[in-house]
């Protein structure tokens, strides 16, 4: 690799975000402004055609070639429609709700990475509007605003149904910010910081493992999606659900609450609302390919035979790549499962995600331990004893079996003399006694075996 490429692939530092001059800074600013407004406006006709094809039917084919503008004339639309305002709404939290989501959910996008130091108009910069050694909880404490604006909107609405809404999202919040956020614990303890161009730069293969269990030190592109895998897909769990998409998508269900939180929203303001769901959606997808996937940096096949794919502008289309992989995810998901109970919800995020999560995160700092206290040998002795616990403790743990369904005559026959008649359990009514009668009156007479009707 020459001298030209191994400059432009410089890795951005803190420093570099430092030494920006003014102008680049506005250039960057509005760079990712309209990004941002282009991925929206090609998601949601990319939703749509994507859960049309899967449902088999055409989806938008009329405005533009091969209907790819309809999300742009419906953005053009909502803006000079009809807006009405509730009279028992809350004016100015009502007006507050959408512009705190749509801003909160456009800053998160200040910390995302896209790509290496390139050469702009003369200056060296990277493809990043800021860094800070702390941008992962710059976009926690984002993705935590975001949910706020959905509060907000479904108090100051003055109707039942949005109230409803808000609720519901304030403990989807508390539920799943949770399990995203020891997710990515995992992630700092592996590569060491919490800055997003840092984190990138870890996951090139020129650190230092920090678990290297069986002796193995890559030095390899190694992504965080293979050596944490469990905290990967918890992260890619809670993201559906910070998202409030299908089938996590409870504080706007149209079947249970008309529209949720934006039920009394219209024109501009409701716009504003699907601005930042998608933008949100976008946010989590490069979040989590910048934490585990290796951001802007090209997969293994491309960079084993051409030494020039992470140098340039070309990372930046590595990340786009990345991010529509997990948008397709998210519409997938929206086509297949259907909507969970709200019981279900929570249950499964306090009982299943935080518990797997905090037992992740307990072995990966044994392993971080052993790492430094115990030799090759001792550890292969440890990660044996360890499964031999585990499974000793699945065999021996305690089976929660089901009581035996009683059939319907021994339901009848438990009931208290004179007590109501109750449907039994598996909603399957007996018949009364008339009805058993009526059904043998109707059966034709058998002679040797045989219908009286066949045999005449």
């Amino acid at each position: 690799m020459n001298d030209t490429i191994l400059a432009a692939a410089q890795d951005p530092t803190l420093q570099t975000f430092e030494n920006d001059v003014w102008w680049i800074v506005l250039i960057k600013l509005l760079g990712v402004f309209v990004v941002l407004l282009l991925l929206t406006l090609f998601t949601i006709n990319y939703e749509r055609k994507v859960v049309a094809r899967m449902a088999v039917r055409p989806g938008p084919n009329q405005v533009g070639p091969k209907g790819w503008l309809q999300s742009l004339t419906d953005g053009l639309k909502l803006p000079f429609k009809e807006e009405i305002i509730p009279k028992t709404a809350d004016r100015t939290i009502y007006f507050l709700a959408p512009v705190i989501s749509a801003t909160v959910a456009f800053t998160a996008f200040s910390v995302i990475p896209f790509g290496p130091v390139v050469s702009m108009f003369g200056q060296r910069t990277a493809l990043q509007l800021t860094d800070v050694p702390v941008s992962v909880l710059v976009l926690l404490a984002c993705s935590s605003m975001a949910v706020y604006g959905v509060v907000l909107a479904g108090w100051a609405s003055g109707s039942t149904y949005p109230l409803l809404g808000g609720l519901r999202s304030s403990a989807q919040m508390i539920s799943y910010e949770v399990a995203m956020g020891l997710s990515i614990v995992a992630v700092f303890m592996t590569a060491g910081t919490m800055s997003t161009s840092q984190i990138v730069k870890a996951q090139a293969g020129n650190s230092q493992a920090s678990f290297d269990i069986f002796g193995w030190n890559p030095t390899a592109p190694s992504w965080y999606a293979v050596l944490l895998l469990p905290s990967f897909i918890i992260y890619c769990i809670a993201a559906v659900g910070e998202t409030n998409r299908a089938p996590f998508d409870l504080p706007e269900a149209e079947s249970e609450l008309v529209g949720g939180f934006h039920t009394e929203y219209s024109s501009f303001k409701f716009a504003m609302f699907f601005l930042a769901e998608y933008i949100n959606m976008i946010t989590v997808s490069a979040f989590a390919t910048t934490l585990f996937l290796g951001g802007w940096r090209a997969p293994w096949p491309i960079t084993a035979f051409w030494e020039g794919a992470n140098s340039g502008w070309w990372p930046l289309l590595w990340w786009l790549a990345k991010v529509l992989m997990f948008l397709f995810g998210f519409i997938w998901l929206r086509a297949t499962l259907p909507r969970m109970r709200y019981d279900q919800f929570m249950r499964f995020g306090w009982k299943v995600l935080i518990p797997v999560n905090l037992v992740w995160i307990l072995f990966l700092a044994g392993v971080r331990v052993a790492n430094d206290e115990l030799s090759t040998r001792d550890r292969w002795l440890v990660i044996g004893a360890t499964i031999i616990v585990v499974l000793l403790i699945a065999m021996l743990w305690p089976s929660a079996r089901k009581p035996r369904q009683l059939s319907i005559e021994e339901q009848l026959a438990a009931r208290p003399p004179g007590s109501f008649p109750v449907p039994p359990m598996d909603l399957q009514v007996p018949p009364s006694p008339h009805a058993r009668r009526a059904v043998a009156e109707r059966a034709p007479a058998t002679v040797g075996g045989e219908s009286a009707e066949k045999e005449v």
